[in-house]
Order: structure tokens, then C-alpha cells, then sequence
């Protein structure tokens, strides 16, 4: 199997190859766009701020890889958000392939600290995605913004708000969390993720 990790200038690329590590299965970082095109899977992992990391996908032309690709595509965290159609992050237009916002959390009453910084459940889990993770399992969260909840959420959070901890439409997967520093679960999803 060809998979490939998006590199551009946002990736938590060396946290992904070291759960890929894990699972015994080798990746390759490019932002070649025939090596992405030509991929089994496609990891698009994610760090930092919308705006520049969508500056960095437009500059290297992989804004128009990634919307045209068919096999299976997981973004990770801000991966995930720029699969979405618009981030309130510095009013980022996004890559609109999962046609739903992504806001920033807004501490209100409960007065929680933003961001989100630790271990948290997910529930309502959906689709191959989550095969064989337990209702309530534990996953880790760092992220300030979050996707609306919506018809394409396979997986909800709760963190002041109710919200997509996954999100699905197509052939593309995204999870607010990171897989790759989740434990056992996070492992799990990956490997579905590489059997879809």
C-alpha cells in the first residue's frame, strides 16, 4: 500500500510517522502532487494556524490536489479543519470539501480554558472509522477551534459546546483529536483508517 503524508507547513509529521511506526507500516512525507494522486491513502495531518497553513497548500498548488483527490483522506486536528469550508481562525476560507464551519470556543459560564488542552471522551461514534473504539473512549485534544456539530459528524466531543470530534463525507475522514498521541485508541483509528 502507497500512502502518503501531506508536507506542508503544518504538519505534526514526525508524531504521525512514529504512530505509522507503530502499526508497522511506512509512509512517505511529500508534497509532490503526482506521489499524492497515486497514493492508496493520504494522511493530512495538521498544527498551527489556519490561515498560514492554508497560504502554505495554496502556494504549492496542493489546495487543488487535495479537493480532486478519491481514495481515502484523513485529515488530523488542523487537517481537519482546513477539509472544512470556513475557519473563524483569522476568517480562513478553507478548503470547502466538508461544508461546515469551524469556530473558536467561546468560555461563557463554564469559564474552561481555552484551548483545549488534554484527554477527553468521544461518543455517537460512526462509521468504519471508529470499528472496535468503545463508546466514551479517551482521545487527546489540543485545539482552540472546533467543526459544528452537523450531519457529516461521525464522532462527538463535548468541551463547553457540543462538537464534530470526526467528521465524514465522501472518501474524506477528519478528527479533531490527534490520533497519533491517543494510545491504544488513537492506534486503532489509524489502522481502520488504513483498512477502509
Amino acid at each position: 500500500m502507497k500512502l502518503a503524508i501531506i508536507k506542508y507547513n503544518a504538519g505534526n509529521i514526525r508524531s504521525v510517522l512514529n504512530a505509522l511506526e507503530r502499526l508497522g507500516v511506512a509512509g512517505a512525507v511529500t508534497d509532490d502532487p503526482e506521489a499524492i494522486r497515486a497514493a492508496d491513502k493520504v494522511i493530512f495531518p495538521g498544527v498551527g494556524e489556519a490561515s498560514t497553513a492554508m497560504e502554505s497548500l495554496r502556494v504549492n498548488g496542493l489546495d487543488d490536489v487535495l479537493r480532486g483527490l478519491k481514495q481515502p483522506v484523513l485529515g488530523i486536528c488542523v487537517g481537519m479543519q482546513l477539509l472544512c469550508r470556513h475557519s473563524e481562525e483569522n476568517d480562513t476560507e478553507a478548503l470547502g470539501i466538508i461544508p461546515v464551519n469551524v469556530r473558536r470556543f467561546q468560555p461563557g459560564a463554564a469559564r474552561l480554558k481555552v484551548p483545549q488542552v488534554g484527554w477527553n471522551t468521544v461518543e455517537d461514534l460512526r462509521t468504519p472509522l471508529f470499528k472496535g473504539i468503545a463508546e466514551g473512549s479517551y482521545v487527546y485534544n489540543v485545539h482552540s477551534y472546533y467543526a459544528e456539530d452537523s450531519p457529516y459528524t461521525i464522532a462527538r466531543c463535548n468541551y463547553i459546546v457540543d462538537y464534530a470530534a470526526a467528521v465524514n463525507k465522501d472518501n474524506f475522514y477528519g478528527v479533531q483529536f490527534h490520533t497519533e498521541k491517543s494510545a491504544s485508541a488513537g492506534d486503532r483509528i489509524i489502522q481502520n483508517f488504513l483498512e477502509l
